[in-house]
């Protein structure tokens, strides 16, 4: 399937691409019958298209996020509730002060973080007034197949449409000592990929953007640049828990504060964040990061869930090479929930 773009194309536009995208008819009836699949979908995405809205967050003072992720944030998020409920990516609303929904291309409607969680990458707001749009449904991401097209949309003014293919599910570990074990990969790349929402053509919810990635089909098959999105079925266990409580009991874990890369099957330290359990125990960028608590550590997979099996707030034992020299160090590591600044509403 060619990837195509579709910013800024009429629906009328969409429905001919749709079509064109069907199999060909036999015979007139199933012409006809296309041809009203087609009509459905291109409404359905339209649906989907109009549930999109900009997020624009602004973090509140020394809030330890701000180095990495500036304290003005904008993104995208997407209406799942009748009553005003938006999901969006955890990143964009990390100790927010203050949200704004855009909606309809101008209008700013005030919103409260109901969940941050830090096990999944999810983010839920609750609007506080009313929005006058329709949710989407959430589809299943294991449904999705790179054999059918699939529709990526940001919100606001500014927002866009475009055609992508999935490339690969499969787990993903990020550098920030994040990890889920089905993310979705698609390319081409989109640069506002924070927040979009990445669709079927039946309209339906599938995953929510994260990054953009060099290696959307995976390490092995070398460089091809796309983004990751974090599927819409890790939600669907925890989504009253995420409301009723702010986040699922998944983020309660232990946290060092490394941001580490995995390459030839080793593990480095790239960057300590400043007052963080790991800055506190003298690990340092450049460290080479061998055994921790006496599990070898050849993948950023196996750091996480090794750090994540025990308690959250516990001495975790660091066997690093720094040049020539081995040494272990005793680092304390804290539940991360507990050091951020507490975002509004939660």
């Amino acid at each position: 399937m060619a990837v195509l773009p579709l910013c800024r194309l009429a629906l009328a536009s969409l429905l001919a691409l749709l079509a064109n995208l069907s199999p060909p008819a036999a015979a007139q009836s199933s012409t006809d019958t296309a041809a009203g699949g087609a009509q459905a979908r291109a409404e359905a995405l339209d649906r989907a298209r109009s549930a999109m809205v900009a997020v624009l967050s602004e973090a509140v003072d020394e809030a330890g996020s701000i180095a990495t992720l500036g304290a003005l944030r904008r993104g995208s998020g997407v209406v799942i509730g009748d009553d005003g409920l938006v999901l969006t990516i955890g990143y964009l609303i990390l100790e927010a002060e203050r949200v704004d929904l855009v909606v309809e291309g101008a209008r700013r409607v005030p919103a409260r973080v109901v969940a941050y969680d830090l096990a999944s990458g999810f983010g839920l707001l609750q609007a506080l007034a009313p929005l006058r749009v329709a949710p989407v449904a959430l589809g299943r991401s294991t449904s999705a197949s790179g054999d059918e097209p699939l529709m990526v949309a940001s919100g606001g003014a500014e927002g866009e449409l475009s055609l992508a293919r999935l490339v690969s599910q499969r787990a993903f570990s990020g550098y920030w000592e994040y990890h889920i074990d089905a993310a979705l990969f698609t390319v081409p790349p989109r640069t506002d990929h924070s927040g979009a929402g990445l669709f079927n053509l039946d309209g339906e919810l599938l995953g929510i953007g994260s990054l953009v990635v060099s290696d959307a089909m995976g390490p092995a098959a070398g460089r091809l640049p796309g983004n990751m999105f974090v599927p819409v079925d890790l939600l669907k266990p925890i989504l009253a828990e995420m409301r009723a409580r702010g986040a699922s009991r998944g983020s309660t874990r232990a946290w060092l504060g490394l941001n580490c890369a995995e390459s030839a099957g080793e593990v480095r330290v790239l960057r300590v964040t400043r007052e963080s359990p790991a800055e506190l125990a003298g690990v340092l960028p450049g460290d080479r990061i061998l055994r921790i608590d006496g599990a070898e550590v050849g993948a950023l997979e196996t750091l996480y869930k090794t750090l994540w099996r025990d308690g959250a707030e516990r001495d975790v034992q660091l066997t690093i090479r720094r040049g020539g020299d081995v040494q272990t160090l005793t680092v304390h590591a804290l539940d991360r929930m507990k050091t951020l600044r507490k975002p509004q509403g939660i």
